[in-house]
């Protein structure tokens, strides 16, 4: 596939240093701006929506109620239905809180102490987070953006930026890398490749293609395809995974005390 190849030639290259360029820079400016900016979303202050987290052609789903204070990057959700991520296999409503980077999670109406199931909340909290709010993000201090030219895909010619994190404000050993996809119109990112070292995935060979609603003044990816490439390198035509968020509202009043379980 030819964006694979693209994405291998310049890896090969040696050409993903911590160091912007002032295009790249620009380019994740423009990208920010589009998406409404970070300043916009913190004054809505939350968020919550419905989030259906769907390997394509299965029954097997991740459903949630999904609820962020931006301040202090609290997070909460309620699963009705969890087959995937969270607690998979047991019983029940599953309910998460992160508060002050603490974590909570209610199985049922019992209160869970399981170390792996405090863990799997961190990261799964952590995570989801941070999908909604990183394009809003694309232009703080921390991030790193080459430009890379530019390749067409399905008629529209895109500006490719590589970003990455600097490891001095991370203190990560192997930080996350995307190669985003600028729509040269809207200037949003309508795919991108990314790693997943977590996973154990260190190159961005991992498609996603987005959808988006405009709520409130933002742009908000309503829907998320996922391609991951086999053992031959090749992507699939269809994505294994959907991720889809509906029921999006901002400034509903959440404090810290509500997303507390347990108390």
């Amino acid at each position: 596939m030819k964006t694979l190849q693209f994405i291998l030639i310049f890896l090969i290259a040696g050409s993903l240093t911590a160091q912007s360029d002032a295009k790249g820079e620009k380019l994740l400016q423009d990208v920010a701006k589009a998406y409404g900016s970070w300043d916009k979303l913190w004054k809505q202050k939350d968020v919550s929506f419905t989030y259906d987290y769907h390997y394509a052609g299965t029954e097997k789903r991740d459903l949630s109620t999904e609820r962020y204070i931006f301040e202090g990057e609290h997070s909460w959700a309620k699963y009705t239905q969890h087959d995937i991520n969270a607690a998979p296999g047991m019983p029940g409503e599953v309910t998460q809180s992160v508060v002050d980077g603490k974590p909570y999670i209610m199985v049922g109406d019992k209160m869970m102490d399981d170390p792996e199931l405090l863990g799997g909340t961190s990261f799964l909290r952590s995570a989801n987070y941070f999908w909604f709010t990183m394009f809003y993000k694309m232009d703080n201090p921390g991030v790193v953006a080459t430009s890379k030219g530019q390749e067409t895909v399905n008629g529209t010619t895109y500006d490719i930026v590589h970003v990455t994190y600097d490891p001095a404000k991370t203190g990560k050993e192997v930080n996350d890398e995307y190669i985003l996809y600028v729509n040269p119109t809207t200037k949003l990112v309508d795919r991108f490749f990314f790693s997943l070292p977590a996973a154990g995935v260190k190159a961005p060979v991992i498609l996603m293609e987005l959808d988006y609603k405009k709520i409130d003044g933002l742009q908000v990816s309503t829907v998320r395809r996922v391609f991951q490439p086999g053992p031959d390198g090749k992507l699939p035509a269809s994505p294994q995974l959907v991720q889809t968020l509906t029921d999006i509202k901002f400034n509903n009043g959440f404090t810290a005390k509500d997303f507390m379980l347990g108390k």
